[in-house]
C-alpha cells in the first residue's frame, strides 16, 4: 500500500526503532523489541531517544546543502560540463518541477526529524532535570524544522503528535497557525530549561542550547515584520557574552580543525574515530562543491592544501564577487579568505587544463580538505561539521531588525562589529542595501541568501519589493559562464526561449509540494504556479 511522505517518515521511525510489534497466536512475548509505554523510563534512555534527532538532522544536510545554494544568484551550477548534474542545474535554472529528487528528499527528511521529535515531546514526561531538558530541545528543533519549511513551501501541515493512520493525510496549515506555532514551541523551550555554555570556549554546539533557540525565535519573528520583538531576542543572545566572533584566520573558520568554535551557534556533530565505521559520515555535498579537481593540473606539492578530489559544483558567480568588492575592494581580506579568482589559484601552482562551468571564481571558505575524507572512501565521506547557524548570523540579523525599527544607531554598531574582523572601515548611516549586501557577503554558502531574496520580495513586509527577487534572478539559466585555461570566460547560450528558464514571479517563490505527496493527500494544496 502506498503511503505519503508523512507517512512514510512515520513508519521508517517505527522501523528504524524497532518499536513495531506483532503477536502470534501463541501469544509468545518478543525478544528486544522495545515498547513506547515502557521505554522512555531513565534518563539515559530519554537521552537516548534525543540523540536519534540529532542524527537525523545531520543526515538531512546534503539536500539541504544543494537546495539553498544553487537557487539564488550566489553560485553557478558548475560542474565539468552541462548535465554534469541536471537536477543541480533546474534548481540554478529554475527549470525543476515537482517530481525533482532533491524536493522529494529534503521534504521528506524533515518530517522525519519533526516525527522524531514528537516522539520525544509525546513519551517522555518532563520529570527529571534531564528528561525536561530532552524535551525542550525536541521542541526547539522542531520549530526549527518548520521555520524552514515555512521559508521553502509557505503552508506545510502541522504535525505536533505522533499520528494514527486517520490521521496520515493532513491538510495545509495557515502562515499564522504555523508562525504561532513555532513561537509557541521555542518560547516553552527557552523557559523549560535548555542548556546553556558556560563561556565562549565551550564546545557543547552539538546540542541546540537557550541562545540557539532565541536566534532561531528572533528569526520567526522578522519573518513576521515584527522587529522591535526580534531584536530584543537577537540581544539576549549577544548579552548572554556566551559567543563572539571567530578571531582565528577568517577561510578556517568553517574548516575541520575549528569544529565547534566560538562563533558556532548549532552543528551536526561527526565524530572521527578510527575504530568506527567512516562511512557513517557518508555525505558527498563537499566533494561536490569543491574544485573540479580532474579537470586542473595541481602543483607538485600543495600539502594538503586541498583534497585531490573534487567535481567543481556551487562555483561563485561575479555578482557575489563584485558585492565584496564594493565592501572591501579587490584584495580585502575577507574576500580573499572566502573565494579566489582563477589569478590567485595559479599563484598557487594550480591551473584549469580543460574548460569548466565556472566565471573564474573558486571557492576558499568551504575548500575540501584531505584530512577531513578518511582515505578510502573515494570523497564521499566530510568528517568536517555542517554548520547550522553562527553568530555573525545573529549580528546581522540584530542589525537588519535594529534599522527597520528605525534604530539605525543600533544597527550601526552591530554591522561595525562585523566589519571589525573583516578589517574593513567602520562608517556610520547604513542604508538598507547595504545592510543587506553586508549579510551577503559574510554568509554566502551558508544557507541564508535564497530565503533572504523571498523575504525581501514579500510585500506585506516590503511594499516596495515585489520585484525585488524577480530582478536579481530573472535572467538565471540564460547561459552559462566556461573557464577556459587562458583564463578567459566564454559565456554559452543553452535557452533561448525566456519562458523556459529564470525566476518567475508568483511560482518560484515557494517549492512545489512533492507530486508523489499531492497524489497521495487529498487533504494538501498544491502551491500557486505549480
Amino acid at each position: 500500500m502506498k503511503t505519503n511522505i508523512i507517512t512514510k517518515a512515520v513508519l521508517a521511525l517505527a522501523l528504524i526503532a524497532g518499536f513495531s510489534s506483532c503477536q502470534n497466536r501463541l501469544n509468545i512475548p518478543q525478544h528486544g523489541v522495545l515498547n513506547y509505554e515502557t521505554y522512555y523510563q531513565t534518563d539515559e534512555e530519554a537521552n537516548s531517544a534525543v540523540l536519534a534527532i540529532y542524527t537525523q538532522i545531520n543526515g538531512a544536510k546534503f539536500n539541504f546543502h544543494l537546495i539553498l545554494n544553487s537557487m539564488g544568484d550566489d553560485f553557478w551550477s558548475g560542474g565539468g560540463g552541462r548535465n554534469d548534474n541536471a537536477d543541480l542545474e533546474q534548481f540554478n535554472e529554475f527549470t525543476y518541477g515537482v517530481e525533482a529528487g532533491y524536493v522529494q528528499g529534503l521534504f521528506q527528511s524533515y518530517y522525519q526529524i519533526i516525527n522524531k521529535c514528537n516522539v520525544v515531546i509525546g513519551h517522555i514526561a518532563p520529570e527529571t532535570p534531564v528528561k525536561t531538558q530532552c524535551v525542550a530541545e525536541a521542541k526547539a528543533i522542531r520549530a526549527w524544522t518548520y521555520f524552514n519549511l515555512i521559508n521553502l513551501w509557505g503552508t506545510p501541515p502541522i504535525v505536533d503528535h505522533e499520528l494514527t493512520p486517520s490521521e496520515y493525510s493532513r491538510p495545509n496549515a495557515t502562515k499564522e497557525e504555523l508562525w504561532a506555532f513555532v513561537e509557541k514551541d521555542l518560547n516553552e523551550a527557552i523557559e523549560a530549561g535548555l542548556p546553556e555554555k558556560t563561556d565562549v570556549n565551550d564546545n557543547v554546539t552539538w546540542r541546540v542550547t537557550k541562545q540557539f533557540a532565541q536566534a532561531v525565535l528572533g528569526k520567526a519573528l522578522m519573518w513576521q515584520g515584527k522587529y522591535k520583538a526580534a531584536a530584543k531576542e537577537f540581544q539576549n543572545v549577544i548579552n548572554s557574552g556566551k559567543y563572539e566572533l571567530f578571531a582565528g584566520l577568517y577561510g578556517d573558520m568553517l574548516g575541520y580543525n575549528q569544529k565547534h568554535n566560538c562563533e558556532s551557534m548549532f552543528e551536526s556533530n561527526r565524530v572521527t574515530d578510527p575504530n568506527r565505521d567512516s562511512w557513517t559520515n557518508f555525505d558527498m555535498g563537499a566533494v561536490m562543491c569543491h574544485w573540479r579537481i580532474d579537470k586542473m593540473n595541481a602543483p607538485a606539492d600543495y600539502s594538503g592544501l586541498v583534497s585531490d578530489q573534487g567535481w567543481g559544483f556551487l562555483c561563485p558567480q561575479k555578482s557575489l564577487y563584485d558585492d565584496f568588492v564594493e565592501v572591501e575592494g579587490e584584495r580585502g581580506y575577507r574576500l580573499t579568505q572566502t573565494m579566489q579568482t582563477y589569478d590567485q589559484i595559479k599563484d598557487m601552482g594550480w591551473t584549469v587544463r580543460e574548460p569548466i562551468i565556472n566565471e573564474g571564481y573558486f571557492m576558499w571558505k568551504w575548500r575540501f580538505l584531505k584530512e577531513s575524507c578518511p582515505v578510502g572512501t573515494f570523497g564521499m565521506v566530510d568528517e568536517n561539521n555542517p554548520r547550522w547557524m553562527r553568530y555573525a548570523e545573529v549580528l546581522l540579523c540584530a542589525a537588519e531588525a535594529n534599522f527597520e525599527d528605525g534604530n539605525t544607531a543600533a544597527a550601526d554598531s552591530l554591522i561595525n562589529q562585523i566589519r571589525t574582523r573583516a578589517n574593513v572601515p567602520h562608517k556610520a548611516g547604513y542604508t538598507r542595501e547595504e545592510i543587506r549586501r553586508e549579510k551577503r557577503v559574510e554568509l554566502c554558502g551558508e544557507y541564508t541568501r535564497w530565503m533572504d531574496l523571498m523575504r525581501w520580495s514579500d510585500t506585506s513586509l516590503f511594499p516596495d519589493g515585489g520585484d525585488y527577487a524577480y530582478n536579481i534572478l530573472k535572467d538565471q539559466g540564460k547561459h552559462l559562464p566556461f573557464l577556459n585555461p587562458n583564463g578567459t570566460i566564454e559565456y554559452k547560450v543553452y535557452n533561448t526561449n525566456p519562458n523556459l528558464f529564470g525566476f518567475k514571479k508568483g511560482k518560484h517563490e515557494l517549492l512545489p509540494f512533492p507530486g508523489v505527496e499531492c497524489r497521495l493527500n487529498p487533504n494538501i494544496k498544491q502551491n500557486p504556479g505549480w
